[in-house]
């Protein structure tokens, strides 16, 4: 049997975890003097309840080396095989924690590093468990597959306010706050496991346009691969909007398109108000 072992970073809360069949390890998120479980005792609604709240950013925790032994011990236990996604190495300590605590399970445990987050690493874990259900592959051949197809993945997210980025250090108060009073969105990736700024428009409709060039521009979504929308914040309507007003891009592709709440390890930096795409490009 493989199973598939995932941190929080994917954006999976804890009944999504069980109704998928997985085993999503948390980040430890601290708010102020209180630390909790992201997903599992502060879902993601609860977070940016918090977040809007508090003048302080959140501060996350890598997952430690003993945490994933002590689950890989209890997964391989009954001689099942484990793939296990973690968020990008150039976020996060989580992986290099996997890698070494995967050294004692030699053959029995694969580690794979998204170079991704948030929705990006969430399409990833879709695809594993695609191939997982096919039952074709072994454990080792799936995370080499996971490891060919990652470099396809594009995640893209068109941000409401610049104030978080500010707080968290990713840009200058000054320019933050030029940007707030010219109404400036903008648009992030994740590019070679790092978030980066790919470009700013002039208002939600120009940035909602920016994002679906920057789609086409990477050649568009391969829709025989999964694919995502996620949005940050108490509401959907921007992601709605913005779903309504890109029909060129799914009319006659996609049945239904999928979409989730950002959880805290991304939506700590983008804030409310963003929207996002992860795709596998053609």
């Amino acid at each position: 049997m493989i199973k598939i072992l995932i941190d929080s970073g994917c954006d999976v809360e804890k009944d999504q975890a069980q109704a998928l069949g997985i085993t999503v390890l948390p980040f430890a998120v601290r708010l102020g003097d209180e630390e909790y479980l992201d997903g599992f005792t502060l879902s993601h609604e609860q977070f940016f309840e918090k977040l809007i709240e508090n003048a302080d950013l959140p501060q996350t925790s890598q997952i430690n080396e003993f945490t994933f032994a002590e689950k890989f011990e209890e997964l391989t236990a009954d001689g099942s095989e484990v793939v296990a996604i973690t968020i990008s190495s150039k976020l996060s300590g989580t992986y290099s924690s996997a890698v070494k605590a995967a050294k004692k399970f030699a053959g029995k445990v694969f580690v794979v590093d998204s170079l991704n987050a948030c929705i990006g690493e969430r399409i990833l874990l879709d695809y594993a468990l695609r191939l997982v259900e096919k039952g074709e592959l072994t454990a080792a051949q799936i995370a080499a597959e996971l490891n060919d197809k990652k470099c396809k993945i594009q995640l893209l997210a068109v941000l409401d306010t610049l104030k978080y980025l500010r707080k968290g250090g990713r840009i200058s108060s000054v320019a933050a706050v030029a940007g707030e009073m010219l109404s400036i969105k903008p648009v992030i990736s994740v590019v070679g496991g790092e978030v980066k700024l790919v470009g700013k428009a002039m208002g939600s409709k120009k940035g909602n346009n920016l994002l679906n060039q920057l789609v086409s521009k990477c050649g568009g979504i391969d829709f025989s691969m999964p694919y995502v929308l996620g949005y940050s914040g108490l509401s959907d309507a921007f992601l709605k909007k913005y779903i309504a007003d890109s029909e060129n891009l799914w009319k006659g592709k996609a049945e239904s398109i999928p979409y989730y709440l950002i959880g805290s390890t991304i939506g700590t930096h983008v804030g409310p108000g963003a929207i996002a795409v992860a795709f596998f490009a053609n």
